[in-house]
């Protein structure tokens, strides 16, 4: 593991404002080049275990990111639940029921 911006975020740091991260491509990875922030500098192993949790949060995500990406888009959306409307049917439902199952939560 190493030092990320993302675990930084998770710790409540915002990059430019409270730390500037450099990588010198020299295989040591990212390091903080510049500490801005009045709260102490967290350790490596605090910055690592909070991009530990970053991680586990962003997989615990994906079913919601490809559904993103399968829904139609709204515009069409509401075409669909227009159109139910007035034919008595169930192609908007359907469509989201469809996702749903395609890509179900955990």
């Amino acid at each position: 593991m190493a030092i990320t911006a993302n675990g930084l975020q998770q710790l409540g740091f915002e990059p430019r404002v409270d730390f500037d991260l450099r990588n010198n491509n020299d295989g040591q990875g990212a390091f903080i080049e510049r500490w801005m922030s009045a709260q102490p500098q967290p350790s490596v192993a605090d910055i690592e275990a909070a991009d530990a949790v970053w991680v586990a949060n962003w997989n615990s995500q994906e079913y919601a990111r490809n559904r993103m990406q399968a829904y139609a888009s709204i515009g069409d959306q509401m075409d669909m639940q227009y159109w139910d409307s007035v034919n008595d049917t169930t192609t908007w439902k359907d469509h989201v029921a469809s996702v749903k199952a395609q890509f179900p939560k955990g």
